[in-house]
């Protein structure tokens, strides 16, 4: 695809200059108007909502346009770093079960 951002990516779509919702790529196809493409995407809301745009790729990836006058942005979410292991975590002492509720001589 002629894009950066790709199916599954997750994106933030700003609107007026103001961040407005987040969504999830579905695809991107091309359109029947030559150099556009066809943008699907799931709006993150409840309940969740698809959505299709009209776009050129330098859109999808996040040049300002705007939709009836109103100004709309594109922004591709960075994917998430995982988190990572301690090196080499502390033994932790043995811990002590507690019954609830608690019987008797407990």
């Amino acid at each position: 695809m002629d894009t950066h951002v790709q199916p599954r990516d997750v994106i933030l779509v700003h609107i007026d200059g103001k961040p407005a919702f987040y969504g999830r790529v579905e695809e991107i196809l091309f359109d029947a108007k030559k150099g556009w493409r066809r943008f699907r995407f799931q709006v993150l809301t409840l309940p969740p909502q698809e959505m299709v745009w009209t776009l050129e790729p330098v859109q999808i990836d996040g040049e300002p346009f705007t939709m009836g006058g109103t100004p709309v942005q594109i922004e591709r979410l960075a994917d998430p770093v995982p988190a990572e292991a301690p090196a080499d975590p502390a033994p932790r002492p043995p811990g002590k079960v507690i019954v609830f509720p608690p019987r008797k001589g407990d």
